[in-house]
């Protein structure tokens, strides 16, 4: 059993730090196994070199956030410690800080774990970029967020975000009402992200002049795509045409983002998905990116990542 003291001056800081009743420490405790107790402004950690290591400089590093006036809460902190478990040389605040700021004033957006600050890199400076990963690690969401930044700085002049409605399959001819009403429950995860970000009023006017387009896949066959930011989402649900049909729509001054997770393939043969089938034939050329996400960048409910652990455990043992 080792032990490392940490001295503090602020003590207004040292409040926000801990959490209310002391919770931020007791999840530092409770993930890390070690033990902290606290005499004033002095911390004493208390456990092995590996989880003291790491609460020492998590509590060092989100001292010095608080200190820049950021809002701390209890999720940051657990994402600050599974950062700095996956890389003990990260800098929290260059993550944390990285604000993608929507002029709207509803909210500040930015990266919660390391492969979501790379992917947002990967954005910035590539023309195209796949997002594959499981469900909750913020892909669509983190796109949607840029495509709003650069839409309102000027950077593009429209957004388009599709989708395949491959996994309706069969069953959209039962629905009720005509195509664009048959195949708009499956959009309806881009419209969530996009009222999550901007007022429903300035949704609704950018949506009625065609700056923002929502639409199934199928609706971009012999369209060319300039000056826009491009989302498909579910994108593990392409065929191979489909894919190549999509990415050849890329026009001059545009950008495209395709996310998916090759573990939920609704095709009725998954060997035919058109972001499998990507991965594998452009990943070398250069202005396109590939970003991975895993079970530890999932920013949704705590139990969503052990969610995703049982059904890869499951899926192993099935192998």
């Amino acid at each position: 059993m080792l032990t490392k003291n940490l001295d503090f001056e602020d003590n207004t800081v040292i409040i926000d730090l801990y959490g209310e009743h002391g919770s931020n420490l007791k999840l530092i405790e409770d993930t890390l196994g070690v033990d902290i107790k606290t005499k004033g402004n002095t911390l004493t950690i208390s456990g092995d070199a590996a989880g003291i290591d790491i609460a020492h400089k998590a509590c060092i590093q989100l001292y010095k956030l608080v200190q820049q006036g950021y809002p701390l809460q209890t999720r940051d902190v657990e994402f600050a410690l599974g950062i700095l478990s996956e890389d003990p040389k990260a800098k929290i605040a260059d993550i944390f800080l990285d604000n993608l700021t929507i002029r709207s004033g509803k909210k500040k957006i930015s990266p919660k774990s390391l492969a979501q600050k790379y992917y947002v890199e990967a954005i910035r400076t590539n023309d195209i970029v796949f997002g594959i990963g499981p469900a909750g690690t913020g892909k669509t969401y983190l796109a949607m967020a840029m495509a709003i930044n650069a839409l309102l700085n000027n950077e593009i002049a429209r957004i388009i975000m599709v989708r395949p409605a491959v996994e309706a399959g069969e069953r959209l001819g039962f629905l009720p009402g005509d195509l664009e009403e048959k195949v708009n429950p499956y959009l309806r995860p881009l419209y969530d992200a996009l009222y999550d970000m901007l007022p429903f009023d300035k949704v609704a006017r950018l949506l009625e002049r065609g700056i923002i387009e929502v639409a199934p896949l199928a609706f971009m066959r012999g369209r060319t795509l300039n000056d826009a930011f491009i989302i498909l989402d579910e994108a593990q649900n392409t065929t191979s045409s489909q894919m190549k049909m999509f990415l050849t729509r890329i026009g001059f001054g545009s950008k495209a983002v395709i996310t998916g997770d090759i573990t939920q393939i609704d095709l009725e043969d998954a060997s035919r998905s058109g972001l499998v089938e990507a991965k594998r034939l452009l990943k070398s050329i250069p202005g396109i990116c590939f970003c991975s996400f895993s079970k530890k960048d999932v920013v949704r409910h705590p139990l969503v990542k052990r969610i995703i652990q049982a059904y890869e455990e499951n899926e192993k043992k099935r192998k």
